[in-house]
């Protein structure tokens, strides 16, 4: 609503010295989609829908709703925030960053996120309006908007939510159709089921062939296997708060739930000397442990919800692991969706490129877990703007070489 009424008196103050003729059946003319001035709009409408995505940020990873309760609320004191304190922006600093109410840190974040949302609307809006329908312009809008929601979701909990990514792939799919241009940004455009069919094989070039690359990852570095000399104590921890994953820890190792399961089949595996469930021992044996319940020793097995508590002692433990999650292979197909198999390409290259790039500078060791889904995005954000263009220069120099 902030971006519809500000774009609105916008148009009406700024943009109204191009009005002319009368209001009673007079022609309205306004400067060109590609003015400068347009941008002003589209930059605010970005930081609103920013807001927006803060919400779905903190929300969505929770298993919250993003429409109950209707108001954003301070993730700390839990009380409402009133509308003139909820301005994109403007509202973070004029509070310094903090509650009104309880006085206590509102991450950096919130203000991050509108500022570059706002900031992808104006660059989609400078970029695109000049070539293709002001349609296709809002939906690049909205496939930045999930890019922006998916980022900084797997940055914070290394998770990449695939209704998110299904609703891309959808809207991709549409932008393909609208303007056959779009996933063939350096060839020919043809008519809109040709472009529909290029973005079904950018979808299926991403989402097939990184899935293929996971489950070779898995078969190859699947398990971790943990031993110790001696006995050491294992529990399973419950989340201290609403952000909080439970976890597993043994010999002072916390590993969280959505690290250890990905998959309806994974099973982590303990060779306990000592089980105690509810604070009575059981004995020793292997347990097995699923996402939603356990198998003891004996075959009975428990669901998880109706524990009070499980631990122990263990020698040794395996644990599933992932090469590469499959939020990641849906991420890719939604990209090719937009931009075919080209985006695709070239947006896993540059991934890994960047990828590998921030591991180096931020000292992130091999078996450490590092965030694919914001690297992926930067990639595909080159490609948008203008990484086409690359892959267009590669292929004429290599053309030549190919006819030798």
């Amino acid at each position: 609503m902030w971006g519809i009424a500000c774009g609105w008196m916008y148009c009406r103050i700024v943009l109204g010295k191009w009005r002319v003729g009368r209001w009673d059946g007079g022609a309205l003319i306004y400067p060109p989609l590609d003015h400068w001035l347009w941008l002003v709009p589209a930059c605010l409408i970005g930081a609103c829908i920013g807001s927006f995505l803060n919400v779905v940020i903190y929300r969505v990873p929770l298993g919250l709703s993003v429409n109950e309760p209707k108001r954003s609320f301070c993730p700390h004191c839990r009380k409402p925030i009133p509308m003139v304190l909820n301005l994109p922006l403007i509202s973070w600093l004029w509070l310094r960053g903090k509650c009104r109410e309880c006085g206590a840190r509102i991450a950096f974040r919130y203000f991050a996120v509108e500022l570059l949302t706002a900031v992808a609307f104006g660059v989609v809006w400078f970029c695109y309006v000049p070539v293709a329908p002001v349609v296709v312009v809002v939906l690049l809008w909205a496939m930045v908007s999930l890019w922006v929601a998916i980022s900084f979701i797997d940055a914070e909990h290394m998770i990449i939510p695939i209704g998110l990514t299904w609703a891309g792939t959808g809207l991709g799919l549409l932008g393909c159709a609208l303007w056959p241009q779009l996933p063939v940004l350096a060839g020919e455009a043809g008519n809109w089921w040709q472009g529909l069919l290029k973005g079904g094989i950018g979808w299926l070039a991403g989402f097939i062939g990184l899935g293929i690359v996971v489950e070779l990852g898995k078969l190859a570095f699947g398990r971790k296997e943990l031993k110790f000399p001696d006995p050491v104590a294992w529990s399973l921890r419950e989340p201290e708060g609403d952000e909080d994953p439970m976890c597993f820890v043994i010999g002072g190792e916390e590993l969280a739930w959505w690290d250890i399961f990905n998959r309806k089949t994974d099973r982590l595996l303990v060779e306990a000397a000592d089980i105690r469930v509810d604070g009575e021992s059981i004995g020793g044996g292997l347990l097995t442990i699923r996402q939603e319940e356990i198998e003891l020793p004996d075959g009975k097995v428990q669901r998880l919800a109706k524990l009070k508590s499980l631990d122990g002692t263990a020698a040794r433990a395996v644990i599933p692991r992932e090469a590469m999650g499959m939020g990641d292979v849906h991420l890719l197909g939604m990209i090719g969706a937009f931009f075919g198999w080209g985006g695709v390409l070239f947006s896993l290259f540059g991934g890994c490129l960047l990828a590998l790039a921030a591991a180096v500078v931020a000292r992130i060791g091999l078996g450490r877990p590092l965030p694919f889904g914001p690297f992926l995005v930067l990639g595909a954000a080159g490609w948008m703007l203008g990484g086409w263009r690359l892959l267009a220069w590669y292929m004429d120099f290599l053309s030549p070489l190919l006819q030798a």
